[in-house]
């Protein structure tokens, strides 16, 4: 598997041995309930994730089958649980088919309802044959699963900040032996606080506070955090609607998951944001004893630009930086080159079409050293909400020189709702360097230094046409961010975690790590 990053932009992560891979481990296709083939979902995830769980709907213990008007959405619970159960035992077939050791690797999951406790998701840690294991209590769940697969398997429960008794989590039957982790960001919303920007939007209701990350770290609970997008269109990682990273110590599997166990976690929304933060050699998610004079690491990469960095401590905002006020790049770059990210999004146009792009990029006086799909799926939750686009496979490569893509973009279905696609591309830019671009037959000729400045869009027509956007280029203290934060005395029972935002809206959480007297 490629590095995600350079070794030189992450000295923090070199020393701790560890390197971010992104995920996602909680997403659906036609496999139970939801749309789109389980083959199409893997291969949308091998596009753009390090790993990927497709997750089953697998059981609803005590579903509200006796309530005339929640009669339609009982109805379709029950068939996907029996189309499940009916596709389970060849589906490992296709999953296998689809890993590739050292680049990609997949892992079966199913996940059970509950009202009482809350929904939780399985994943379990290799691909040998086995049903599901299913129960009607955390409590059950952990047994079940020790005697079955031992310590290859865990549980966490997801999209947690619904009312306790609606299908939220429930602090009192929560296990950290059971669940490493809490899916704190999905495409339902964000549950790390009562206030958000990002609200739970779906039926089922609003966040309620006493289920939120915050209200779990308050009673002591320990856990980390992740996201995923619980897509239910076969399109895991798909842009905007929640992934994970794990730190993990090489790109296998077993070190994935050997992450996922130790809370070597973050939640982020869309981009693969590469946030780490230690406590001496205590990474996040890991416990540390007190301390009469304690500092926090931090080593941050962003996907643009970054907006802020915020430090929380016991639940309060203890520290915020500005990489505007306060840059601090791992690496400012040497000679007159610029190392930057260049974000190419593709969409727009009249409402209910959509365009299928092709095109070509090419920097002159410049080198291309990576490049991020943001590839996106339709958003479709309930199988009451609509069908599957059924949309092509992204494409997304480098070839001599030139970056080539096709996708297919839908305009954005209203005001506030994103449907673009797009992609990044990570480069090293000399003054007077150019962007060459085509666009669907459209030709570009772009001084970057223009796009330093600020963005640059158009229509591959009139009004109303689709449309194009070059984003801002941001220069290397725009988008990186090291250094240390003094804590000073650390008391047993304290938490620390940090949040990322970039000034697009896109976030990274990492998992707290908790100072506790018996470490």
């Amino acid at each position: 598997m490629t590095r995600r990053f350079p070794e030189r932009l992450t000295p923090l992560a070199n020393r701790l041995g560890l390197q971010p891979l992104f995920g996602d481990i909680h997403n659906h296709c036609a496999l139970s309930y939801g749309h789109g083939r389980l083959e199409d979902a893997l291969a949308r995830a091998a596009l753009q994730l390090d790993f990927v769980s497709v997750t089953g709907h697998a059981a609803w213990p005590d579903m509200p089958v006796d309530v005339p008007e929640v009669a339609h959405i009982v109805d379709f619970h029950v068939k996907g649980f029996a189309k499940l159960k009916a596709n389970w035992k060849d589906h490992f077939e296709v999953l296998k088919a689809f890993e590739n050791p050292g680049r990609f690797a997949v892992f079966p999951g199913y996940e059970i309802h509950s009202s009482e406790h809350g929904d939780y998701t399985i994943v379990y840690g290799d691909l040998d044959v086995a049903e599901p294991e299913l129960a009607d209590s955390p409590a059950e769940l952990k047994q079940a699963l020790q005697t079955a697969k031992g310590d290859d398997a865990l549980a966490f429960p997801h999209h947690i900040g619904y009312r306790q008794g609606a299908r939220g989590i429930n602090w009192d039957t929560f296990d950290p032996e059971l669940s490493p982790f809490v899916e704190m960001f999905s495409m339902h919303g964000c549950a790390e606080e009562s206030e958000s920007e990002r609200s739970y939007l779906h039926s089922m209701g609003p966040v309620n506070g006493a289920s939120t990350m915050r209200a779990g770290l308050k009673r002591g609970a320990v856990f980390g955090v992740v996201g995923n997008t619980d897509h239910h269109s076969a399109f895991p990682g798909s842009y905007g609607h929640g992934r994970m990273a794990v730190y993990a110590a090489d790109d296998s599997r077993d070190a994935i998951f050997s992450a996922m166990r130790a809370r070597r976690t973050n939640a982020l929304t869309g981009d693969n944001i590469h946030l780490l933060t230690a406590i001496g050699d205590t990474v996040q998610g890991g416990i540390t004893a007190p301390s009469p004079d304690a500092a926090l690491d931090i080593e941050a990469i962003g996907a643009g630009f970054i907006d802020s960095i915020d430090i929380f401590r016991n639940g309060e905002l203890f520290e915020r930086i500005s990489p505007e006020l306060s840059p601090a790049p791992i690496e400012v770059g040497s000679g007159s080159e610029t190392e930057t990210i260049l974000f190419v999004e593709l969409g727009w146009g009249a409402r209910g079409r959509s365009h299928d792009w092709t095109g070509e990029i090419t920097i002159e006086g410049g080198e291309i050293t990576g490049l991020e799909p943001r590839f996106r799926g339709a958003e479709i939750v309930s199988p009451l909400e609509g069908e599957d686009e059924a949309a092509k496979l992204p494409a997304l490569g480098f070839e001599e020189g030139d970056v080539r893509f096709s996708v297919t973009a839908a305009a954005n279905p209203n005001n506030v709702t994103s449907a673009t696609q797009g992609f990044a591309v990570r480069l090293k830019a000399s003054p007077g360097a150019r962007l060459k671009a085509t666009l669907s037959g459209k030709q570009l000729d772009i001084p970057l230094d223009h796009l330093f400045e600020g963005a640059l869009s158009g229509n591959l027509g009139p009004i109303d046409s689709p449309a194009y956007r070059f984003h801002a280029l941001p220069r290397p203290h725009q988008w990186q961010w090291h250094g240390t934060v003094a804590l000073g005395v650390l008391a047993d029972g304290e938490t620390i975690y940090v949040r990322l935002r970039e000034k697009t809206g896109q976030m990274a959480w990492t998992s707290p790590i908790f100072c506790r007297r018996e470490a």
